[in-house]
C-alpha cells in the first residue's frame, strides 16, 4: 500500500561490469527487470557505437527467421517461363531486390536454339521456375516477367505433335508428382522439426539485440577492461541487484566480480509504482492524465473506490449493474484463457484489460440501484411501502392521479428501510422529488470529493518539507472552499433535518439564501436559523480574505527567506534554503501563484457546478430505461390474446438487445467518461501535478511475443 500511495523510493547507482561478464550480468538484469539504464554516450551517433555490428547481425537474423516462419502459414505458388540468356542475371538480381528474398529462382539453359517470337531470330534461352509466397509477391513477380519479355513454352502445330507432347507430359507429370510428394513429405518433417525451435530462436535473437543495445549505453573506464553503467533502481531492490550481478559473474567464470555502487544525484528520479492485476487498471486511469512526480501522492488507491462509486451514481440501476458485474466476473474467472487475452480486436482488449474496473462499477451500480430502488425502471417492494395509499384516495376523491402528500393524515407511516420507497414509482410528483434529491446529493458528493482532494495535498507539503504551504496554500484553499460551498452543504442538511413535512411549504429556498450570502442581503427573506445573516457575513469575509493570502503569502514568504529574513532559527532555514533553486525570481513565483489562485477560486465555482452531471446523467439513464420499458416490454406484456406468449419472445429479444447496446454500452461509456473527467479535473488537480517520468526497467518480459512487432528498440 505504501508503494501504491507514494511510489517506490528510487536511487541512482553505478554498475561496474567486467568486460568478460558484462553480457551475462545484463542477461540476469533483463530476466529480473529491476533497473532502468541511462545513456552515458548521448553525443555518440547510433552508427558509431561499439556493438552496432552485433545489432545489425541480430536484425538480419530476425529478418531471416521472420521470413522463414511465413512458410508455415502460407501456400507456395509457382511461375514458369522462358527468358533470353543475356537477361537472366539482371532478372535474378531484380527479383532479389524487389521481393527481398521471398522468392526462390531455379533455371536451366535450353540446349537448342529457340526462335524469338518477336524477331524470328534463333536465340539462346533459359527456362526458369519461380517459387513465391503471398499474393503481393506474386503480382510483383508477374510485373518483372513482363518487363523482361518472358515467354511461355512454344505450342505444337499438329495434332500428332500435340498428342505426343501431352502423352510425354503426362508421364513426366506422374513422375514429378511422385518426386514432389516424397519431397513434400520430407520438407514437412524438416519444417515441423524446425518449427519446434523457431520461436525460441526468435526470442533469443531479440534478447541478444536488446543486450547489445544496453551495452551501447555503457561507457568504458580508462583501462578499457571494465564497463560502467548508470541505472535507476528502487532502493528495496538493491540487494536483489547485487545478487543478480554476482550470479552473472559466476556464470561467466569471471575472476573479478561485478558490483554496484550508489551515487548521489540532484536529478529527479523516475516514478515507480508497483501494481497487481487488480490495481493496474485504476493506475492506468491516473497515468492517462499524467505520470505522478517522484514520491507524489498517487490518486490510484482512492480512485479504486471513488471512480466506480461516481460512475454508479450516474448509472445506478440494479438490473443493469447485475448484468455488468456478471460480464466482468466471467472475464475475471477466465482471465488466464489465451483465446480471451491474445486477440487482435482492440475494443475487446480494452474491455478485458479493464475487467476489474468493470466489476467494481457493476457492484457499485447494484448498490446505488438499491438506493434508487430502480431495476429496469421498476421499483422493488421488498420491505413494504411506508405510505398508505387508501387515505390519499379518500382525500383526493375523483382524482385518478396519485400525488404523495405526507401531510394527509394516515398517509405516511415511516421511512423505507433501504433506499427510496417504491410508491414513488407510481406518484405524479415522482420526477420533482427525484430532481430535488439527486441535485442536492450531487452537490454534497462534489464538495466532499473536492475537499478530500485538498486535504490530500497536505501529504505532499509535509513529505517535500514545504510546511509553509500548509499555512499559505492549503489553509486558505480549504477555508475558501468550505466557507462557501461547505456552507451550502450545511444548509442542505439543516433544511432536511429541521423542516418537517408540515412546515415544508414555508421552508425558505436554499438557492435564494446562497445568492443573498454573496450580495450581503437578507431583508425580506425568512431566515433558516437565528443569526444566519451574521454567520454568512463572517464566512464571506473569511473566504474573501483567504484569496490574497493564497495569492501573496507564498511568494512573499519565499522572497523574505531568500533575502536574509532567516536570522532566527538559522539552522532550520538553511536546510530549507537548500531546497530552493539557486536563483529565486519573485516575478516568476508571483505569476505562477497568481495563475494557481485564479484557477482554484474560479474552479471551485465551476467544479461544484460540474458535479451536477451526477444528477443529470442519473435522471437521463432512468428516463431512457423507462422509455425502453414503456415502448418495448409493455407492448408485449399487454397482449392478452393466445399469441401473446409467442409475441413476447421476439419482444424480449429486442428489449435485451436495446438494453445492452443503449443502456449498458452507450450509457455506460458516457458515465465512464464523465466519471473520468470528475477525477482528472475536479479531484486530481487539487493535489496531483502529473508531470513526472515513468520508470521503464530493462526487462525481457517487455519484448513482443509476435514476429511482426518489435517495440523495445
Amino acid at each position: 500500500m505504501g508503494s501504491l500511495l507514494r511510489g517506490e523510493e528510487m536511487c541512482l547507482a553505478q554498475l561496474f561490469l567486467q568486460s568478460g561478464s558484462a553480457y551475462d550480468c545484463i542477461v540476469e538484469l533483463g530476466e529480473l527487470g529491476l533497473v532502468e539504464f541511462r545513456d552515458l554516450n548521448p553525443n555518440v551517433n547510433a552508427f558509431q557505437r561499439k556493438h552496432v555490428n552485433e545489432i545489425k547481425k541480430c536484425e538480419e537474423m530476425e529478418r531471416i527467421l521472420g521470413k522463414n516462419t511465413s512458410i508455415f502459414d502460407t501456400v507456395c505458388h509457382f511461375i514458369s517461363g522462358l527468358i533470353k540468356r543475356t537477361k537472366i542475371e539482371a532478372f535474378e538480381r531484380m527479383l532479389w531486390r524487389v521481393c527481398k528474398g521471398y522468392t526462390i529462382l531455379s533455371y536451366a539453359e535450353v540446349e537448342e536454339y529457340l526462335e524469338d517470337p518477336d524477331t524470328g531470330e534463333p536465340t539462346r534461352s533459359v527456362v526458369f521456375l519461380i517459387s513465391y509466397w503471398g499474393d503481393q509477391i506474386g503480382q510483383k513477380v508477374k510485373k518483372i516477367c513482363d518487363c523482361y519479355h518472358c515467354h511461355l513454352y512454344p505450342y505444337p502445330s499438329t495434332n500428332e505433335e500435340r498428342n505426343d507432347v501431352v502423352e510425354g507430359l503426362r508421364t513426366r507429370i506422374q513422375d514429378l508428382h511422385t518426386v514432389l510428394h516424397r519431397t513434400e513429405d520430407y520438407l514437412k518433417q524438416v519444417l515441423m522439426k524446425a518449427s519446434e525451435s523457431v520461436y525460441t530462436w526468435v526470442v533469443q535473437v531479440k534478447k541478444m539485440k536488446a543486450i547489445y543495445y544496453i551495452l551501447n549505453l555503457c561507457s568504458f573506464d580508462v583501462t578499457n577492461k571494465c564497463l560502467i553503467a548508470e541505472v535507476w533502481c528502487p532502493v528495496n531492490d538493491i540487494p536483489t541487484l547485487r545478487r543478480a550481478l554476482e550470479e552473472g559473474s559466476r556464470k561467466s567464470g569471471a575472476t573479478v566480480p561485478s558490483f554496484v555502487n550508489r551515487i548521489p544525484t540532484n536529478d529527479t528520479p523516475p516514478t515507480q509504482i508497483r501494481t497487481n492485476k487488480f490495481t493496474s487498471g485504476f493506475q492506468n486511469i491516473v497515468d492517462a492524465y499524467g505520470v505522478g512526480n517522484y514520491r507524489e501522492v498517487n490518486p490510484a488507491p482512492f480512485t479504486i473506490i471513488t471512480f466506480p462509486f461516481l460512475f454508479a451514481v450516474m448509472f445506478g440501476d440494479l438490473g443493469h449493474g447485475v448484468i455488468m458485474a456478471l460480464f466482468a466476473l466471467w472475464m475475471v474467472l477466465y482471465e488466464n484463457n489465451r483465446k480471451l487475452k491474445n486477440t487482435r480486436n482492440e475494443i475487446w482488449n480494452t474491455f478485458f484489460e479493464g475487467r476489474y474496473i468493470i466489476l467494481m462499477m457493476g457492484l457499485f451500480s447494484i448498490y446505488t440501484g438499491l438506493i434508487y430502488n430502480d431495476c429496469f425502471s421498476k421499483s422493488l417492494n421488498i420491505f413494504g411501502s411506508g405510505w398508505n395509499v387508501t387515505a390519499m384516495f379518500r382525500a383526493q376523491v375523483g382524482n385518478r392521479f396519485l400525488t404523495l402528500d405526507p401531510n394527509v393524515t394516515g398517509v405516511f407511516n415511516g421511512p423505507y428501510p433501504l433506499g427510496i420507497d417504491p410508491i414513488w414509482n407510481l406518484a405524479t410528483n415522482r420526477l420533482t422529488f427525484l430532481n430535488s434529491y439527486k441535485m442536492k446529493m450531487s452537490v454534497i458528493l462534489g464538495v466532499i470529493h473536492m475537499s478530500f482532494g485538498v486535504i490530500l495535498s497536505t501529504y505532499n507539503h509535509s513529505h517535500f518539507r514545504k510546511k509553509h504551504n500548509l499555512y499559505l496554500v492549503f489553509l486558505p484553499e480549504l477555508l475558501f472552499l468550505l466557507c462557501l460551498f461547505g456552507y451550502l452543504v450545511f444548509m442542505i442538511f439543516y433544511k432536511w433535518l429541521v423542516f418537517t413535512a408540515k412546515d415544508s411549504r414555508e421552508a425558505p429556498s436554499i438557492l435564494i439564501h446562497f445568492i443573498n450570502m454573496f450580495l450581503m442581503q437578507g431583508d425580506g427573506v425568512q431566515p433558516l436559523y437565528p443569526g444566519q445573516i451574521g454567520l454568512q457575513v463572517f464566512l464571506v469575509v473569511v473566504a474573501v480574505l483567504s484569496v490574497p493570502v493564497l495569492l501573496l503569502g507564498k511568494p512573499v514568504y519565499l522572497y523574505w527567506l531568500h533575502n536574509g529574513g532567516h536570522r532566527p532559527g538559522l539552522y532550520r532555514v538553511r536546510i530549507f534554503i537548500c531546497l530552493l533553486p539557486d536563483t529565486f525570481d519573485f516575478a516568476d513565483e508571483f505569476l505562477h501563484q497568481a495563475i494557481h489562485t485564479i484557477e482554484y477560486c474560479l474552479g471551485c465555482v465551476s467544479n461544484t457546478a460540474s458535479y451536477l452531471r451526477l444528477w443529470a446523467l442519473s435522471l437521463a439513464h432512468a428516463q431512457l430505461s423507462e422509455v425502453l420499458w414503456t415502448m418495448v416490454m409493455r407492448v408485449g406484456l399487454r397482449m392478452d390474446t393466445s399469441l401473446g406468449i409467442l409475441f413476447l419472445v421476439p419482444v424480449f429479444g429486442l428489449f435485451a438487445v436495446l438494453t445492452v447496446s443503449i443502456l449498458l454500452v452507450m450509457e455506460g461509456l458516457s458515465a465512464f467518461l464523465h466519471a473520468l473527467r470528475l477525477h482528472w479535473v475536479e479531484f486530481q488537480n487539487k493535489f496531483y501535478s502529473g508531470t513526472g517520468v515513468k520508470f521503464c526497467p530493462f526487462s525481457f518480459s517487455l519484448l513482443p511475443s509476435s514476429f511482426e512487432q518489435y517495440g523495445l528498440l
